[in-house]
């Protein structure tokens, strides 16, 4: 599953590599850090590796 704006897909980029050990845990915030308990290594890299061109900085939770 493709993120769906470009802050989904800087966290899950920022939640992998944590999970992968290239970033420390303690310094992510927010929903990197919950993406990075609640996923697993293959879905973070399907959100992570979305295109951000076209992408809205963020989408309302409508």
């Amino acid at each position: 599953m493709p993120a769906k704006s470009a802050a989904q897909q800087k966290a899950a980029g920022a939640a992998l590599a944590a999970k992968r050990g290239d970033t420390p845990k303690s310094k992510l915030k927010g929903a990197s850090k919950s993406m990075m308990e609640s996923m697993s290594e293959k879905q973070l890299e399907e959100f992570a590796h979305t295109k951000r061109k076209g992408k809205p900085e963020h989408v309302s939770k409508h």
